[in-house]
């Protein structure tokens, strides 16, 4: 069952992918000269890595917790419930939490919901001056007044390119500043529903917009920095008198946060490291808290007699007493993430799979997802094998020893 498929696979690496040219060590010779082969062994790499230490840890951490905590049991089931789900079903789940679409992605739906909560400014992207307006430019992103303005006249700064629904529906009807007092204007989207309306006059139907940090420069220099209001009116209190130029600055037209690309090529190899552990950590957990119940609690209590600290006592008596569990686990997890398949094949869009390609699927591609290649396959078939089998044969032994 085990002898007869090595054996054939070893014999099948030495053929080309027909099967019929012996090519000898040519296969291996692929793959560490390939460039995407060297890919998916850097990223098997990252795996070992940074997995296995990072799920050991997590279940240490989760298995000293439920010794203190009261709804311990509860706690252990909602830990341990992603081992009751496929892999194949873990990462239909991670594939939709991970979507770039806030409305669609859990992940980025927070993210986004937590950085609104502390955005200081609106976004208006796209929104400027007309192309013919004499009084604003557009300078690195920045809306500018063209000229020096002072207090008393109110400074309008008229912006289009935006439908009038971006506008935010807490904008009201845009409105001239109050007469006399110091720097003050409106910034408004200079567009009337329905058509009609003066160019650069605020007319009726006109929405300010709200929100819209406004800076006071002089001599090049920021000397105070307000918000327009609900009705795109703002005012500087406390301004020296003089001439200022009026800058919006860039952020308020930037695009609006659309999420993390959770799923893109610089994140996709942690984005599924993170659906590994919420599936593993559990598992981790379980067989630590097991080890942890057979710790005596003579040695424990003795300690905190001797005026250990919890933390002298958790780092010099009991890390130290589960260091075989902790072994087990920590082994077990890279033979896990060496041979990671699922997860990669599901969580992976096909453009950036050969970002996040790891062996495992890189041999199924190879041999039967497209490639068509079983010289190649078989050859990687060993490899995987070689890398996975010193970590069985530490964990042979070391049941074998317990067992004695």
């Amino acid at each position: 069952m085990v002898v007869y498929p090595i054996i054939y696979s070893i014999y099948r690496s030495l053929f080309d992918r027909a099967g019929n040219t012996f090519v000898g060590l040519g296969n291996y010779t692929d793959i560490f000269t390939d460039q995407s082969m060297l890919t998916t062994i850097r990223n098997n790499l990252i795996w070992v890595v940074v997995a296995p230490i990072l799920v050991t840890t997590l279940g240490l951490i989760f298995a000293v917790l439920t010794e203190r905590i009261r709804w311990a049991t509860a706690f252990k089931l909602i830990v341990f419930m992603p081992m009751a789900v496929s892999l194949l079903a873990s990462g239909v789940i991670f594939r939709l939490v991970y979507e770039q679409d806030p409305d669609k992605g859990v992940a980025n739906a927070v993210i986004t919901t937590v950085r609104d909560a502390f955005s200081s400014s609106a976004g208006y992207p796209g929104a400027r001056p007309r192309p013919n307006d004499e009084a604003h430019a557009v300078q690195n992103g920045a809306v500018v007044t063209r000229q020096p303005v002072g207090a008393g006249g109110p400074a309008l700064v008229p912006l289009v390119g935006l439908r009038p629904n971006a506008v935010p529906a807490d904008a009201a009807p845009a409105k001239a500043p109050a007469a006399g007092g110091g720097l003050s204007g409106t910034v408004w989207l200079d567009f009337t529903p329905g058509g009609g309306g003066k160019t650069g006059q605020i007319d009726a139907g006109e929405k300010g917009m709200p929100g819209i940090t406004v800076e006071a420069l002089q001599n090049g220099a920021v000397r105070d920095t307000t918000t327009t209001a609900s009705d795109g009116t703002f005012a500087f209190a406390g301004l020296p008198a003089g001439q200022y130029t009026l800058r919006l600055p860039q952020e308020n037209f930037a695009a609006a946060f659309n999420g993390v690309s959770w799923l893109g090529p610089a994140l996709i190899t942690p984005a599924i490291i993170g659906a590994f552990i919420w599936v593993w950590a559990g598992f981790a957990m379980v067989l630590i808290a097991a080890g942890l119940a057979a710790i005596p609690r003579d040695a424990l209590e003795a300690a905190r007699i001797d005026g250990a600290t919890e933390w002298q006592v958790f780092r010099q008596i009991t890390v130290p007493l589960l260091s075989p569990v902790l072994v087990v686990v920590f082994v077990t997890m890279i033979i896990n993430t060496l041979k990671v398949f699922d997860l990669v094949f599901v969580i992976a869009p096909g453009s950036v799979q050969p970002q996040a390609n790891v062996i495992a699927l890189e041999m199924w591609r190879v041999s039967f997802g497209g490639g068509d290649n079983q010289g190649l396959g078989s050859a990687l078939a060993i490899f995987l094998l070689v890398l996975v089998l010193p970590f069985m044969i530490i964990n042979i032994r070391r049941f074998r020893r317990e067992g004695r």
